[in-house]
């Protein structure tokens, strides 16, 4: 494997060095956008219980703040629900797209990588055949065969490495972002849940949420 590496040339540094940040990015990312870290199941009832039992004040209002980014939604809607259903949702999205920028976070490297690794490799590609040319230059004519095949072998390594590299960062990448579109229909729908449970037919005691 070093051997082969080796061979590609300088510019299997940068590949080298991309597919390490594309696989930290791609372990980083798949802890991070768990549904049970980004949007809990149970965590709506759990609210809806404390405000029914008249158990919701600041420092539960804070725990689920810090629980998780759908806690966050559900904490600044609540906060927010006695000014009314549309400041209510108009503070949710506030938030929300704090929230989408923070699971957003290190995908537009991955996409970067996913894009450059294969002209990094398509260069280094360029630049051997260029090398193997510039032999045949200089030794009068074609040589061997077989030294010319092993020139242009030697040559498109970084072809490869760099492909190897740029599909699974993009395919990776494309899971992800799908990941997210997931998460945000169910933040959605979790926190319309609440606004309608406290602006909908089912009336609710908004005084309690007033020292919150």
């Amino acid at each position: 494997m070093f051997e082969i590496i080796k061979q590609g040339g300088w510019l299997m540094l940068p590949i080298l060095l991309g597919s390490i940040a594309a696989l930290a990015i791609c372990v980083e990312r798949t802890l991070a956008l768990r549904v049970s870290k980004i949007a809990p199941p149970q965590l709506l009832g759990e609210v809806w219980t404390l405000i029914k039992n008249n158990q919701l004040d600041a420092n539960k209002l804070r725990e689920i703040k810090q629980s998780s980014p759908l806690g966050l939604l559900l904490a600044t809607g609540l906060s927010n629900a006695r000014h009314g259903r549309e400041i209510m949702k108009e503070s949710i999205e506030e938030a929300a797209s704090v929230v989408l920028f923070q699971m957003q976070r290190y995908l537009n490297a991955l996409g970067t990588i996913a894009l450059v690794e294969p002209m990094f490799g398509l260069v280094g590609a360029v630049l051997g055949i260029m090398q193997v040319f510039n032999r045949i230059s200089l030794s009068g004519g074609v040589t061997d065969p077989s030294v010319l095949a092993g020139g242009i072998s030697e040559a498109l390594i970084t072809t490869a490495a760099g492909l190897i590299v740029a599909i699974p960062a993009m395919m990776m990448h494309r899971f992800f972002n799908g990941r997210i579109e997931k998460l945000i229909v169910i933040m959605e729908q979790e926190t319309l849940k609440l606004v309608d449970a406290l602006h909908g037919d089912r009336k609710v005691d908004l005084k309690a949420l007033k020292n919150i």
